[in-house]
């Protein structure tokens, strides 16, 4: 891991700053401007001088406060920026590519720093993914002679109602005409690139673990978390403190239920002022095979409803037809599904075998296997997005628009849209709440308002949900005079495990279908073991008191990790292990946990998957 040091000398070397742009010397009316900073692992403040003077430009000013500076605080190093983006995913990155582009448009400059906890752009990243290029159209008109990763354009779009023997076609209601077959991973390492050459300084392999406020309750900034702590709390050799990444403004860009952006919307009341309802979740499991080249169709769609899950839980299937040779194969299940006997990767497996799904896969190999949660509130579920000193974008905040089963478009356009705001912001000194109305101004909010009442109508099971969906999409096109509302938040929907029986599940075959081990393996994922659990109970006795006698163990079954394992003690009594080493960072846990005592924070930088095609 590189030291703080070493990103300063990197920072310093891709500067394209001029230290004219800095104050030489101060004159006595040009006193420092100092702030005071608390954090949340110090209750003692800290004092840091900006190289700037104050106060602050004229609204018309089009060169920055400051560029970037330095300082030491008691504790730590520190670095600053104009803009720090939390978060190098698709959202992030966009948001960073067009605040450079106005700065270029309008003779500016403004500094911009991407945190990333993924040891490379790109590794944490995992998708579908059918692309709709219409947010990219915008931000990178060019992006075909660009020679971006898209280069698999959707040929046939099917949907199918899987029995447990037959699959039943259905009218595809997902007009995927002019969208293409992509691995997301390697659009953000692509997008990655072109913000480098814009200016931006992209840091990956830093986890951005608290948020920095003022004396006033501002946000100004993020601090990585500290390096080489064994698992007692005990410094290593390797120790090394984390930094303090400071931004005039500061964008949470973290993805579904970002760990960070949680914490913002609680503490100041983000749902409640946008008048949202609770975030409802779904997790997706994914495998990327490569098969026969006679099996080959690229760009081939396929989405499937029923089959392996039963008609009282929403989720469904695709497989996608990718470039070279593979596929891309995944369920995805809604989080509020009730018996706690199921185990979404076993059903994965399961789906496999299905008789239109085996031919497919006979005969290939898996190259690579992830999961993640995905927001499926929709309309009814997104937060103001404004806190005092930035915003959350993206999936972070949730704007993926169900029935597309689509969320990069608009996570992408949700960051173009912030860049707009915080450059009005930092150069005009425009009010950052615009960025709420510009939102409710954007396409962004037309699609997710036609498609609001699609996820809900599965509330009432898999038939009336399909007719109610139907009718939304066909007939009334967005226009039904009311909205419905979500059930129960994820966790509250599980049942008492008496009110069920347990699932046998078949033995992996390893053809088709795999164990954890063998599926991690091919997830890269790989954590630093002696280091603390970045899973954290709440109250360590929930486990045995209540997950296992009330809800027959869930989290070893909601995890498609086996981070989770109940083991016997030297007592012989059950316990809770925690294998945080396996961890995804697919935040089911922190989502479906029935007394929300599982508590997902960010492990050492650099840990986690490692997805290359995902």
């Amino acid at each position: 891991m590189l030291k703080f040091r070493s990103i300063l000398s990197k920072s310093k070397s891709k500067s394209k700053f001029s230290t004219a742009l800095l104050p030489p010397t101060l004159t006595s009316s040009q006193s420092l401007h100092t702030n005071t900073i608390t954090d949340a692992s110090s209750s003692s403040p800290r004092t840091c001088q900006h190289a700037f003077p104050f106060p602050k430009p004229p609204p018309n000013s089009r060169v920055p406060t400051a560029s970037r500076s330095f300082c030491t605080a008691s504790d730590r190093d520190s670095i600053e920026y104009d803009v720090v983006i939390v978060g190098a995913g698709p959202a992030g990155l966009s948001a960073a590519i067009r605040l450079k582009q106005m700065c270029r448009e309008n003779n500016a400059d403004l500094s911009v720093c991407v945190v990333e906890k993924g040891a490379e752009v790109g590794a944490h990243i995992l998708s579908g993914n059918v692309f709709e290029p219409r947010a990219l159209n915008e931000l990178l008109p060019q992006w075909k002679e660009q020679e971006a990763p898209i280069t698999t354009p959707v040929s046939s779009d099917k949907f199918w109602l899987l029995t447990k023997s037959r699959a039943i076609s259905l009218p595809s209601p997902f007009n995927n005409k002019g969208n293409y077959v992509i691995s997301l991973s390697q659009l953000v390492r692509w997008l990655g690139a072109k913000a480098e050459e814009l200016g931006v300084e992209i840091y990956p392999g830093f986890a951005a673990s608290e948020i920095l406020y003022d004396t006033n309750s501002n946000v100004i900034g993020i601090g990585t978390n500290d390096m080489g702590i064994s698992k007692d709390g005990s410094k290593k050799e390797n120790f090394q403190r984390g930094v303090e990444v400071k931004g005039r403004i500061t964008l949470l860009a973290e993805g579904c239920r970002g760990s960070l952006s949680e914490k913002i919307m609680k503490k100041y009341n983000l749902r409640e002022k946008g008048g949202a309802e609770h975030q409802t979740y779904a997790l997706g499991i994914k495998e990327v095979w490569e098969i026969d080249e006679e099996k080959h169709q690229p760009g081939a769609v396929i989405h499937t409803l029923g089959w392996p899950l039963d008609r009282k839980t929403y989720g469904g299937s695709f497989l996608y037809h990718m470039t070279d040779k593979q596929i891309s194969i995944g369920l995805v299940v809604a989080l509020n599904y009730q018996n706690p006997y199921m185990n979404i990767y076993e059903e994965f497996q399961k789906l496999k075998h299905h008789p239109a799904i085996k031919p497919f896969l006979k005969g290939g190999t898996v190259i690579q296997y992830g999961a993640r949660t995905l927001n499926e509130g929709g309309f009814q579920s997104i937060p103001y997005p404004v806190f005092p000193g930035g915003a959350i974008i993206g999936c972070s905040a949730g704007f993926l628009n169900v029935p597309k089963i689509k969320g990069t478009h608009t996570a992408m356009k949700s960051g173009m849209v912030a860049a707009e705001v915080t450059f009005g912001a930092l150069n005009e000194g425009l009010d950052m709440d615009r960025y709420w109305d510009a939102l409710r101004n954007s396409w962004i909010w037309e699609e997710l308002y036609k498609s609001r009442n699609y996820r809900p109508a599965f509330e009432y099971g898999l038939i009336p949900g399909l007719a109610i969906s139907g009718l939304e999409h066909y007939i009334l096109k967005g226009r039904h005079p009311f909205t419905l509302k979500h059930g129960k938040p994820d966790h509250e929907a599980t049942n008492a495990a008496q009110l069920h029986s347990p699932i046998q599940y078949p033995k992996a075959d390893g053809v088709l279908s795999f164990d954890v081990p063998t599926s991690l393996h091919r997830s890269n994922t790989n954590h630093e073991h002696d280091q603390p659990p970045h899973l954290r109970l709440k109250d360590p006795k929930i486990p045995e008191l209540v997950n296992l006698p009330v809800y027959a163990a869930p989290e070893s079954r909601y995890c498609p990790a086996r981070v989770y394992e109940y083991v016997a003690d030297e007592k012989n009594q059950p316990k809770l292990q925690i294998n945080a080493q396996n961890c995804l960072h697919c935040k089911a846990c922190d989502i479906k946990d029935p007394k929300q005592n599982i508590e997902w924070t960010v492990p050492e930088g650099g840990g986690g998957p490692g997805y290359s095609v995902m």
